[in-house]
């Protein structure tokens, strides 16, 4: 559940990307900080092993004058490799959304069902309904040879997530897209359960543009994917 601090009247929103090693879920966190105005964002923080990364960020306060309401979000990857559970764990309690983060080729796929069954078997263990933490499935590497086609993408996602994507995100293609839809997922799942938009006047497509401002983007029409 977000966290929230009333004195402050600041919620606080915590992502986390998971999936496979070597999926590009860091890529994915790089990009996103690297096109926010340094003003508005934390410092990329990264806690190296020996043969992995967790790295996560702050996107510093929105505020919304109307309602006196702010938010704070947190985005963090968690480590791939499977001696790395622990700290999976660690980094997924508490979360609020999700991105998993499947490598796209038709020779990784028995490693997207391995990862995407440890963070079912870990949000069982944490108490993290599906019902209340979204989670979007975003296919990267679109970019390479013998990728999946996009009816087995479709399955995945139907199966597995709300809302999927194909990315390249070392380009960039499909992470923003694939943030966005994460957002709107994870702000539709808390105001079932804080009602912000009865108590505070904030909307999701508010909140939505808000955040765009916040990361000197664009207005944009809503990022569906294709299971929207």
């Amino acid at each position: 559940m977000a966290q929230v601090d009333t004195r402050e009247r600041q919620l606080t929103i915590k992502l986390v990307y998971y999936g496979p090693p070597l999926s590009g879920k860091t890529t994915n966190l790089r990009s996103i900080h690297g096109r926010v105005d340094s003003l508005n964002r934390g410092r990329l923080m990264t806690l190296d092993t020996r043969d992995d990364r967790t790295l996560f960020f702050d996107l510093l306060p929105i505020f919304f004058k109307a309602s006196g309401l702010s938010f704070r979000v947190k985005v963090y990857t968690v480590p791939g490799q499977p001696m790395h559970e622990a700290t999976r764990r660690i980094v997924l309690k508490g979360t609020d959304g999700i991105a998993f983060v499947a490598d796209a080729r038709r020779s990784e796929l028995r490693n997207n069902n391995e990862a995407y069954e440890n963070l079912t078997h870990n949000m069982n263990d944490l108490g993290l309904e599906r019902s209340r933490v979204p989670i979007v499935v975003q296919f990267n590497k679109c970019d390479l040879p013998d990728i999946l086609s996009a009816d087995e993408i479709a399955a995945f996602g139907e199966k597995e997530a709300q809302r999927t994507y194909r990315s390249c995100a070392l380009s960039g293609d499909g992470v923003m897209e694939t943030f966005f839809g994460l957002l709107e997922s994870t702000f539709d799942a808390l105001d079932r359960d804080l009602k912000l938009q009865k108590l505070f006047g904030v909307d999701r497509q508010g909140f939505v543009e808000a955040m765009r401002a916040h990361m000197n983007l664009s207005p944009q029409s809503r990022p569906g994917g294709e299971n929207a």
